[in-house]
């Protein structure tokens, strides 16, 4: 059915695709020839949602012969116009010329990779993004990127999200907006439930796979993503978003901005609230944020000052649904219940999640001389919030309250009460960014560096029990700290050694101090000091075959320290967790022409110390993660484009790899014997999360001017849950479709109309992308505990822009 379904969409193509029109072309730099990524292009005085891509490539498609009037405009450049008459399909070279004006892209310049820099990376420009901004987090607008998993708590792609690239989780992948880091410093994530609809502010964004280039904040131990927020428009604008679907799921933005005053002053705003109630029960959000930003725009001087925070109210979906009751009760969510007095099951109505972030950035961005320009950032981000949980049966005394006395029994105590308890962070995150940047002749220079300081407090408190004579409301039962300060320095050099071949350094030496003090919330004291010093080199090589096509070669090193976690869960009878080592081979071809587009990388990424589950527990149960001598990511990247006409395009990626533990051995609980393990030596096993197949397409078809069917599908191989390979525990295989449709209007009462309407899960295909697992021997028996992550079946979003 799904075959008969594809073919005749298929057969309708040359009907559907007659009498339309494309223009073609590349946008680049007057003097230097260089491609101008992110180029807007106005076509008769509409804003034409198109945008160049890293390539300085476009395309509008679905025109009718006639007169058009095309504008090219980007910041830092002179205005370009072309009157044209079109009766054929047209291909365009446009150079525009340098204004005095500085670019945005002096901001992020020295943290991202450009087309002779020996990484593999792609890039999403805003068209991109917003094409596929639909309401789901920001993980899902890198879904049909190469070697990446995508996963939400909820099933249904708001509230917590998260990926993972090449098997590596955001743990392990530095992430930054504007160069300033947006990695927790404590615990190394990024949770993106903090920053709704962030994608609405982003300009661009790249992802660098395996090591990458150095950058600021947390390692990169597998990926990073360098987001950059929207540059001014040269108009003044306002956009209304409104989009709703399934689970009761709704989407609402406002977003305006001034355009350039005087050709130097502009101001962006945009307010934004989502909420849902999720595939997955009771696993609500209730989600808000807005952004501001304001700046100058001088002939050698860009000042700018960014605000955006984020409100969210989540209820908690973060245990999953028992393997035993996966195909049958597929939404469950055990989290919050209690029992009655009755004997009645009942779910507590606040297990909810609720945190709020600031972010504060202030830019400035200096042409000291012809060749040389300079950038400073200044940053703070403030957050503050708690989970709440209903706790049943729990002991007093572990909440450091006295056992209540029986009236009437001297002798007899009430131990355990039903309770209402908080864990909340309270947390300041300040620092600053630099970088210089010398560009001349065959050399291009750059040096940069931050220093950051986090300082956190972690607390507990009981809010409500039914039996706490002693306690007073809102009693504290821990209190712990943590301070890190985070210093780095590092410094780039691309030298064009030949017509064709360019050279590549970059060292970086980051320096890290962690110190810990207070208990933990089992009543272990968790203090303790943390410093490193590490080195991290990368060199490399890009070779120009032709104009169309290139390969490179580079080895990268990077260096991470243990997080909050693997310090306050380690079993404190063993040594502590100590720094991970990467050393990252990469090898890369590329081929790009006006209808081809061909990318294949192949990596060995060899790990030393990495730190793994192995099924461990410390000696109040919780999991421990440990430092495992040896392993390896190896795979080879193969990603495409063609245009196979004018309006029909497809793109495709494949990564195949192994992943592997060498000799590892797990542990599991002994019931039976109360605090011994069994231990099993398993040799060499696969990495947890890591599918040895992922691949993806999209079909992208521009039926007539202004109307676009979008298809993609996405494959991702077994993954085990664990380290043991064990297929027991297991996410299969699955293989899921998307489908978009677009229509765009131009009426003349505002600048554009846009109606989407989004198909997630087309064929309905029941699949999971998380799980955990606890094993444990009791009774003679291997036993588990576990939760696995089920997704939605077929789902609908449906969303209206109006553009004024």
């Amino acid at each position: 059915m799904k075959l008969r379904i594809m073919l005749a969409l298929l057969a309708l193509l040359p009907f559907l695709s007659m009498a339309q029109l494309t223009i073609r072309g590349r946008v680049i730099d007057a003097q230097t020839g260089a491609s101008l990524q992110g180029a807007h292009l106005n076509l008769n005085n509409r804003l034409v949602r198109v945008a160049t891509d890293d390539k300085g490539m476009f395309e509008i498609t679905g025109l009718k012969p006639g007169d058009f009037r095309l504008k090219v405009t980007y910041i830092g450049y002179h205005l370009w116009e072309g009157l044209f008459t079109m009766a054929e399909n047209k291909t365009m070279l446009i150079s525009m010329e340098q204004s005095p004006v500085l670019t945005e892209e002096t901001i992020i310049t020295a943290t991202r990779a450009n087309d002779k820099t020996p990484v593999a990376y792609q890039n999403l420009s805003a068209e991109e993004i917003n094409r596929n901004n639909q309401g789901r987090d920001i993980p899902f607008l890198l879904e049909q990127m190469p070697a990446t998993v995508v996963t939400s708590d909820a099933g249904s792609g708001v509230g917590y999200t998260g990926f993972r690239i090449r098997g590596t989780d955001m743990n392990r992948i530095n992430i930054t907006v504007n160069g300033i880091p947006l990695n927790d410093a404590e615990s190394h994530s990024v949770f993106w439930v903090n920053m709704p609809d962030f994608a609405s502010s982003v300009g661009s964004l790249q992802v660098q796979r395996g090591v990458g280039t150095s950058t600021n904040g947390a390692a990169a131990f597998g990926a990073s993503i360098n987001l950059q927020t929207s540059a001014p428009s040269r108009e003044a604008y306002a956009t209304i978003t409104n989009a709703g679907g399934s689970f009761n799921t709704w989407k609402h933005t406002f977003s305006a901005g001034t355009g350039l005053i005087k050709g130097k002053w502009a101001a962006d705003a945009r307010l934004s609230k989502l909420s849902s109630d999720g595939f997955i029960d009771r696993a609500a959000s209730d989600l808000k944020s807005f952004y501001i930003s304001g700046g100058y725009y001088g002939n050698s001087t860009i000042a700018k000052v960014n605000v955006f925070s984020g409100k969210e109210v989540t209820y908690q979906a973060w245990d999953g649904v028992p393997s035993d009751i996966l195909k049958t009760y597929r939404t469950y969510n055990g989290i919050g219940s209690y029992t009655d007095p009755d004997g009645n099951q009942r779910f507590y109505e606040n297990e909810t999640d609720n945190y709020q972030q600031d972010h504060f950035q202030f830019m400035l961005s200096q042409r000291l001389s012809g060749h040389l320009t300079g950038n400073l950032a200044l940053h703070y981000t403030r957050g503050y919030g708690y989970y709440e949980q209903y706790k049943d049966g729990e002991h007093l005394e572990d909440y450091l309250i006295t056992p209540v006395s029986v009236p009437g029994y001297d002798s007899l105590f009430i131990m355990e009460s039903d309770l209402i308890r908080r864990k909340l962070l309270d947390n300041d995150f300040y620092g600053f960014t630099w970088s210089l940047n010398y560009e001349h002749n065959k050399l291009n220079l750059m040096a940069g560096g931050s220093g950051n300081r986090y300082d956190g407090l972690h607390f507990g408190e009981v809010i409500w029990a039914e039996f706490a004579q002693t306690a007073g409301y809102r009693h504290r039962w821990y209190e712990g700290t943590g301070d890190k300060r985070d210093l780095n320095l590092y410094a780039k050099a691309l030298y064009q050694a030949g017509r064709k071949l360019s050279l590549y350094a970059d060292l970086q030496i980051r320096g890290i101090g962690y110190r810990l003090t207070g208990m933990d919330d089992d009543q272990r004291d968790v203090s303790g000091s943390h410093d490193f010093l590490f080195f991290n080199p990368k060199a490399g090589l890009h070779y120009e075959i032709d104009p169309a096509s290139s390969i490179y070669l580079s080895f990268a090193i990077a260096n991470r320290e243990p997080n909050r976690d693997n310090y306050t869960d380690a079993d404190p009878g063993k040594p502590a967790p100590v720094a991970e080592t990467l050393f990252d081979y990469e090898a890369g071809y590329q081929y790009n022409n006006e209808r081809l587009k061909i990318t294949a990388n192949i990596y060995h990424m060899h790990y030393h110390n990495q730190l793994v589950l192995t099924g461990a527990i410390n000696d109040v149960g919780a999991a421990i993660m440990t430092n495992v001598p040896a392993s390896f990511r190896s795979g080879l990247e193969l990603s495409g484009k063609i245009s196979i006409t004018e309006k029909l395009k497809l793109a495709g990626n494949l990564t195949i790899s192994r992943n592997k533990i060498r000799d590892f051995t797990e542990f599991v609980d002994d019931w039976d014997n109360w605090g011994a393990q069994v231990e099993n030596r398993l040799g060499n096993t696969n990495l947890a999360f890591s599918p040895e197949m992922v691949c993806g397409a999209e079909l992208s078809w521009s039926v007539i001017r202004g109307v676009e069917f979008l298809l993609n599908s996405r494959y991702v191989s077994r993954q085990y849950i664990d380290n043991t390979s064990s297929g027991d525990r297991v996410l299969e295989p699955y293989f899921v479709s998307n489908l978009r449709l677009g229509w765009t209007i131009e009426p003349d009462f505002v600048r554009g109309l846009e109606v989407s309407l989004n198909v997630n899960n087309l064929f309905n295909h029941e699949y999971e992308t998380n799980a955990w697992v606890y094993r444990y021997y009791a009774e003679g028996k291997y036993r588990k505990m576990d939760g696995y992550f089920p997704q939605a079946g077929i789902n609908f979003m449906a969303g209206l822009t109006i553009r004024l």
